[in-house]
């Protein structure tokens, strides 16, 4: 792999617990028949969202009265192989680093004969809406992305 935030491509895919599965929908594709190229970023927010919900931080935030939300800071996106209409895919996501208030997230994309079709990261920050900065994450929360033990959805 030549994405930069990788460094030994068979160890960081082996850190992947979660995933999420999506299917490739035809509005999704473009006049070449593959997958339009903004696509990714949006598996990898399907994918974010459902991990952070197993995390139990996305019920926290959608709180009417909650005073935090997430807010994605960055993203990145390595394509590695095209896909195509109506192709199921596992969508892996994890925390790869932790800072004060923010996480660096991890995505590895694969099909269904095990292929890499993209890897991408990106960092979320944890905001309060009353000041408007970044809000740190407690032992608890840091604890939940530090949880090597997350299974996938599927299973």
């Amino acid at each position: 792999m030549k994405a930069n935030y990788i460094n030994d491509f068979e160890q960081w895919k082996q850190e992947f617990t979660y995933s999420a599965q999506v299917q490739v929908r035809f509005s999704e594709t473009d006049m070449f028949g593959h997958v339009n190229n903004t696509v990714p970023i949006t598996y990898f927010e399907f994918a974010r969202i459902e991990y952070m919900k197993r995390l139990g931080l996305m019920q926290q935030w959608l709180k009417g009265d909650g005073d935090l939300f997430p807010v994605v800071a960055d993203m990145q996106v390595d394509y590695t192989q095209q896909v195509y209409f109506d192709e199921v895919l596992d969508v892996y996501v994890k925390a790869a680093s932790l800072g004060r208030s923010s996480v660096d997230l991890h995505y590895w994309v694969v099909n269904d004969k095990g292929e890499t079709c993209f890897t991408g990261r990106g960092a979320m920050v944890q905001i309060s809406k009353a000041t408007g900065k970044g809000h740190p994450w407690t032992p608890e929360e840091k604890e939940l992305f530090e949880n090597k033990q997350l299974i996938s959805s599927e299973n």
